[in-house]
């Protein structure tokens, strides 16, 4: 029978993973703040040439951190960034927020003529000014959210905002990128992105240690 010679010491692992990435991966264009966040997301999708595609506003990664230290809920998408969030990271116990269970959901994406988790955008609104905003699969979201702001004008502290997908995720991410209402962001261009992605970049911001 087959044996199997591997690591089993998880801080080993961790050591050697943030070690080959930081050996692999181009951080040097990067300000300190966001190539910490970046490795982390690098760390989740094993992919080095993910700081390529990265695009960011300057005080994102503070601003969220700042609006975490003092309290601000997380505002998800999907429950697999919500699941993601590890909980210890986080410094103030932030409520972590996913509508996507809501069973007003279906009515309100048919008046609205849109998806459930666009709809869902809506049930934001009273906790959207200060939030920090995670979007790692629904690109519909991060499209409706930035109408949120446009006919609102109320302001996330940041939107993480990183959506996979074929249709509209490069789109909804350039727009994030390129809004003109004074929104923090984090995004990673193109079609990548995804819950693992989105939540390791939100793990990242809520606490330094690897």
């Amino acid at each position: 029978m087959p044996t199997y010679d591997y690591l089993t010491d998880g801080a080993e692992i961790y050591r050697r993973s943030f070690a080959t990435i930081r050996a692999e991966a181009d951080l040097s264009h990067l300000p300190a703040d966001v190539a910490q966040v970046a490795v982390r997301m690098i760390h989740a999708a094993a992919q080095t040439d993910l700081p390529a595609g990265l695009g960011y506003s300057a005080h994102v990664i503070s601003a969220c951190r700042t609006a975490l230290q003092q309290g601000a809920p997380i505002l998800c998408d999907a429950q697999m960034v919500a699941s993601g969030v590890i909980r210890s990271r986080l410094p103030a116990n932030n409520e972590i927020v996913c509508h996507l269970g809501d069973p007003r959901l279906a009515g309100l994406a048919k008046e609205l003529g849109t998806t459930k988790t666009a709809a869902a955008v809506e049930l934001w609104k009273p906790r959207l000014a200060g939030a920090v905003v995670a979007i790692g699969n629904a690109p519909t979201a991060l499209f409706h959210l930035l109408e949120v702001v446009r006919d609102t004008g109320i302001m996330p502290a940041g939107v993480i905002g990183i959506p996979v997908g074929f249709v509209g995720a490069a789109e909804s991410k350039q727009a994030l990128a390129e809004n003109p209402y004074g929104l923090e962001y984090l995004v990673l261009h193109g079609r990548r992105g995804g819950s693992a992605i989105t939540v390791a970049a939100l793990n990242a911001i809520a606490s330094t240690a690897e």
